[in-house]
């Protein structure tokens, strides 16, 4: 993966509560074995009208979000089942971060394994950054190593990452990545194995 330390970029709502991994990503569109191209497919029954064209009430489908790499949703999402398909989904997309007060366990730990950035803002704190950046086509920057959120007028937000995933996401270490780093040690250990197995 890519290391994810800041990053600046446009901003999208979608200001819906309980957003279910079945909407991010519809079930008849799990049968692809790639992990790639599920981004058309992202919202699909929200997305597009029955005759395949785009919903023009549809949030994300406004203008002013076209080439969005943040999403400001809203509470409990990613929640239903725990298919990983949902942030595969959003990040072929284009969305690299994504902030709300709460979001499905699984979910959120399925973002981070997927270079991608979950960020839990306490209600307030959220519910003002949402009215700030809903209906406008707006700038936000985050960045991972300070854990600071910056507006494009200079406003700062802190926000905290579990230490474990922060460091993942800095240094693009996937769970392969993680064990990886351990090879001299695994190395050894199965040296020493042999060993054994000779006694």
């Amino acid at each position: 993966m890519e290391p994810l330390m800041k990053h600046t970029g446009k901003v999208a709502v979608l200001n819906r509560i309980n957003v279910d991994t079945d909407q991010i990503i519809p079930k008849q569109f799990l049968k692809r074995i790639e992990r790639t191209g599920y981004g058309r497919f992202a919202f699909f029954d929200w997305r597009y009208l029955e005759d395949g064209k785009p919903n023009p009430k549809f949030e994300l489908n406004q203008p002013e979000y076209e080439g969005a790499s943040i999403l400001i949703a809203g509470e409990n999402f990613g929640c239903g089942s725990s298919r990983e398909h949902a942030p595969w989904a959003l990040g072929d997309y284009g969305f690299k971060i994504m902030i709300a007060p709460s979001f499905a366990d699984i979910f959120h730990q399925n973002c981070f394994k997927n270079g991608m950035l979950p960020i839990r803002l306490p209600y307030k704190i959220w519910k003002g950054l949402l009215e700030q950046y809903e209906h406008q086509s707006r700038l936000l920057t985050v960045d991972l190593q300070e854990q600071m959120l910056t507006d494009d007028n200079g406003k700062q937000i802190p926000f905290e990452v579990d230490q474990h995933w922060r460091e993942m996401l800095m240094n693009g270490y996937d769970e392969i990545s993680l064990t990886l780093l351990l090879e001299d040690e695994i190395e050894q250990f199965e040296n020493q194995r042999s060993t054994w197995l000779q006694v």
